[in-house]
């Protein structure tokens, strides 16, 4: 019955910004000696599951009593409109951060501010023989271990949790390649965060400053050694993450909000970004200087970017429903308008992340959708017949909540090792969500509940050991994988 403590937690933490609204460092006192007693009592086991359940209730009452009932008008979006006032008309509709009063999984154990210490033809049969992981893959199944899917992603325990952002949207996170503990963050403040979780003490290494607006996106090169940015105030911005030093401000030549940006994975002189004013663009970073044609147009702004394993075709969302590909030349940086499928008509697409397989039973190339509204997608890509451009075939949808925020979802790094395959995303309904794409039902893996509002992103370390999500409230929980 330890999981009713951590759900007497999430009521604690969720109440937690009406008690001292302007002291938010006694808020994370308060959340933390909270999970210290809650947890001792978990351990000690005093009193029993039906008496548990009874206080959760009661508290419960007793909090919505004393500080109102929670509706769907979080309280993070009292004390975040006023550093949303200059995004509200750039980044969909960013401000209307939404929570749920439900119950966390886990504990937070530790609290910290900020202390500074074209498809070609035939791309799919570019994989050599034998690159997708079968059951005989000793080294595979070493790496990922002979557990279950559900074993496997029971995160129950907190790692570290970062509140330097706090009262500001986080919509990003993403760990550095090939790196367990080096983290990075970026927020509607104008900063982005680096963090380093061990070893040592989790701290905050470097605070990147210099935009005058709320950074939507971020990308780390290949070999960690740069960082790029995308803001809301038209630039983009690259980094040297190791000292904080700005190397370099490109601004956009139509004066958009920046909404996301990725490197060009076989070519990490080049970067693409996506504005507001529905442009996709190839920008060299060593001279600041666009790629000679490398433009293109999309229906509605630009609000997700990726490429695909090759890096040959980069894959766009925008906010009127649609996904479109491009063929890039990593060389030049020239796009070629490949194709266009309209994925949810209305909506919005948030995320997109590509895989070369998504499983071992599913071989072919994937690419995982954020669809507004309440829709995660996992399309098959293949080859149109006639034209050779690459197209999309829904291979599964899962339901989650999403109608405002710019969610984002990932593929779990060592999914195809084992049987089935997991996929994560976060959710208005302040939880991050784990399913599995092989189970044709009930194919919720995990559920980890404990943010204090809407999830907007999540990112593995490159051995699933950290799971990190962020949420509209600011803050970001580093989650650890709970071993048997």
């Amino acid at each position: 019955m330890a999981a009713v403590w951590q759900q007497v937690l999430a009521v604690d933490a969720r109440y937690a910004a009406y008690r001292t609204p302007r002291w938010p460092q006694f808020r994370t006192q308060y959340v933390r000696r909270r999970s210290q007693l809650l947890r001792e009592q978990a351990q000690g086991g005093a009193l029993e599951g039906a008496t548990r359940r009874w206080y959760l209730r009661v508290r419960t009452r007793l909090l919505a009593q004393r500080y109102g009932a929670l509706s769907e008008q979080s309280s993070c979006r009292a004390h975040s409109s006023s550093a949303l006032r200059a995004s509200r008309t750039t980044l969909d509709r960013m401000e209307d951060f939404e929570e749920d009063p439900r119950v966390a999984r886990g504990h937070r154990r530790s609290l910290s501010r900020g202390s500074h210490a074209g498809v070609p033809r035939g791309a799919p049969d570019e994989r050599a023989p034998g690159v997708v992981p079968t059951p005989l893959a000793e080294a595979s199944r070493a790496m990922a271990g002979d557990t279950t899917l559900s074993e496997n992603y029971a995160f129950a325990g907190v790692y570290h949790v970062f509140d330097q952002h706090t009262d500001s949207a986080v919509p990003k996170v993403q760990f550095a390649h090939d790196d367990r503990h080096l983290l990075a963050c970026c927020s509607l403040d104008g900063t982005i965060s680096v963090c380093r979780l061990a070893p040592g003490p989790p701290a905050v290494l470097q605070v990147l400053r210099g935009h005058c607006g709320g950074v939507a996106d971020f990308a780390w090169s290949l070999s960690n050694d740069v960082l790029v940015s995308a803001s809301l105030d038209g630039t983009l911005r690259l980094w040297a993450p190791a000292d904080g030093r700005c190397i370099r401000r490109v601004p956009d030549p139509d004066g958009a909000a920046l909404l996301c940006c990725a490197f060009q994975p076989l070519n990490n002189n080049l970067t693409v970004v996506g504005s507001a004013r529905h442009m996709v663009r190839v920008v060299n970073i060593s001279t600041g200087k666009a790629a000679r044609g490398g433009a293109g147009r999309l229906p509605g702004r630009v609000l997700a970017l990726c490429f695909d394993a090759p890096g040959r075709v980069l894959w766009a969302g925008d906010d009127r429903g649609s996904v479109s590909s491009f063929l890039c030349d990593p060389a030049t940086g020239r796009l070629t308008k490949a194709s266009r499928v309209v994925v949810q008509a209305g909506g919005s697409i948030t995320s997109l992340s590509a895989r070369a397989w998504a499983s071992r039973e599913a071989p072919d190339p994937s690419l995982l959708v954020n669809a507004c509204p309440d829709r995660l997608l996992l399309f098959r890509v293949v080859e149109e017949e006639g034209s050779g451009a690459p197209g999309l075939r829904l291979r599964r949808s899962f339901p989650t909540r999403h109608r405002e925020q710019p969610l984002r979802s990932c593929f779990c790094p060592l999914m195809s090792f084992r049987q089935g395959a997991c996929v994560v995303t976060g959710s208005e309904d302040a939880c991050v969500h784990f399913f599995d794409v092989g189970r044709a039902a009930r194919a919720t893996v995990n559920t980890l509940q404990g943010h204090g509002g809407a999830v907007l992103a999540v990112a593995f370390n490159c051995d699933e050991s950290l799971l990190a999500s962020s949420d509209a409230a600011g803050t970001v929980i580093v989650w650890r994988r709970q071993h048997a």
